[in-house]
């Protein structure tokens, strides 16, 4: 009698179990076309990815003080009173054959001796008793220097040295109780605000916006050492030499080149780092010259294919100079060098700019590649040799305009005549003045 009701509930446990079977494949029927329409409207209504709320805080601007930022004025006021007004003058040399008594008369003005055209840049006064770093190319070739200052004052000043290849100089004025301007000590990053200041066009002290583009910037083919800041405030002509400063009024660069079309600001300007100023700042002062690390070798970067998912960097060496620093320590012609103290050398530039950094007599760790296998060298820096000066190209200065491609603007000094050169040239001037003379 006990087994009487077991069988009972497995009877109706049997009877029910296909009803249960079926509700569950019917409930699994409808997952199914439920997800699948609802992937299907997903893909219909895709919109890109959105930031968070968090990170959109994280990443929002970052004023300098609690309260918006509504003028910049106690910046301006803080760094103007440090930058100046340069001019500067040329005196032109008499002409070569003006003493020639027959070759006078083609000369319509016989005094050509006098005062060559006034150029105009800017500075920043560096300390107190009157050292002003501007760039090199405003003062270079000038006979008189004169510094007009914020307040009305001016000055003559004098050149204790320049740097044509970073187109750094110092000039010095005979006054004390000056103020000048802190340099900025963190990195400057891109998306700060820049201020430039200047004195554009020779209209006097003025101060334009923009933020900081790039940094690093180089192969410009402008200098022979280059690691420009990037900017979009306006820099016009007159501008070299100039304050690029922050929101703070703290200098983070100094002015010096420009892309342009039409010699004004295309919203493409360039400015010498802090870094490299105080650099070679320190050293002119010291020692009226700049001193840098020297490797004695040829080198080009890896060639790398923007196509190609995998690229290779480091830096090839092409040529080590006999009896180089490089030479000493077994740096060989195909060697490439991927580091220098731990810091990838990812082109040449970057190279260039390392080892120019340091001073001789430092020593650089370096790892290269040789024949598909990693080694080690230890390269003892040498003094850099005196080059020979070379007329740069540029690309527009931002006190003579230009082009956004790279030029040279300068011309040298045309080569003297002989002395048969000059009397074929006599000669057929008194022919040209007699048939003129006949004639009348």
């Amino acid at each position: 009698m006990s087994s009487l009701p077991n069988t009972k509930s497995k009877a109706s446990l049997w009877k029910w179990l296909p009803w249960i079977l079926l509700l569950i494949m019917i409930a699994g029927f409808i997952w199914l076309f439920t997800s699948m329409k609802a992937e299907s409207e997903a893909k219909a209504t895709w919109e890109p990815p959105r930031t968070t709320a968090a990170e959109q805080q994280a990443s929002a601007p970052v004023a300098d003080t609690p309260a918006p930022i509504s003028s910049y004025h106690n910046a301006v006021a803080r760094a103007s009173q440090s930058v100046v007004n340069i001019y500067t003058t040329q005196t032109m040399a008499e002409h070569p054959y003006i003493d020639d008594p027959m070759l006078r008369r083609f000369f319509e003005d016989n005094n050509q001796q006098g005062q060559g055209p006034t150029n105009l840049g800017s500075g920043v006064i560096v300390s107190a008793d009157g050292y002003i770093v501007t760039n090199a190319h405003v003062v270079e070739k000038a006979d008189e220097i004169t510094v007009a200052f914020s307040d009305g004052r001016k000055s003559r000043a004098t050149v204790i040295g320049t740097d044509p290849d970073s187109d750094l100089a110092v000039i010095k004025v005979e006054m004390t109780g000056l103020t000048p301007l802190g340099f900025r000590e963190s990195p400057i990053r891109v998306g700060d605000l820049a201020l430039a200041i200047g004195n554009p066009f020779g209209v006097g002290q003025t101060v334009t916006q923009g933020i900081i583009s790039a940094t690093g910037r180089t192969g410009l083919g402008v200098n022979k050492f280059e690691d420009f800041i990037q900017t979009d405030a306006a820099i016009n002509p007159g501008n070299s030499g100039g304050a690029l400063v922050d929101a703070r009024g703290e200098l983070v660069g100094i002015n010096t080149v420009i892309f342009s079309r039409s010699g004004g600001s295309m919203g493409i300007g360039f400015a010498i780092p802090t870094a490299l100023v105080e650099q070679v700042m320190n050293a002119l002062i010291k020692d009226g010259r700049v001193s840098r690390g020297w490797l004695g070798i040829e080198i080009q970067s890896q060639l790398r294919d923007p196509t190609q998912l995998e690229t290779t960097t480091g830096v090839e060496v092409l040529k080590v100079v006999s009896q180089g620093p490089a030479a000493k320590s077994g740096l060989q012609v195909g060697d490439v060098i991927l580091t220098i103290d731990g810091v990838e050398m990812t082109d040449a530039n970057r190279l260039i700019q390392y080892v120019a950094r340091k001073p001789p007599n430092t020593t650089l760790n370096t790892q290269i590649l040789r024949n598909g296998k990693n080694a080690q060298i230890d390269i003892m820096l040498e003094e850099r040799p005196a080059q020979q000066a070379t007329e740069m190209p540029v690309v527009g200065r931002s006190d003579r305009g230009g082009q956004p491609n790279i030029h040279g603007d300068l011309q040298g000094d045309a080569p003297m005549m002989s002395e048969a050169e000059r009397d074929r040239m006599r000669e057929e001037l008194l022919k040209l003045f007699e048939q003129d003379t006949a004639a009348q």
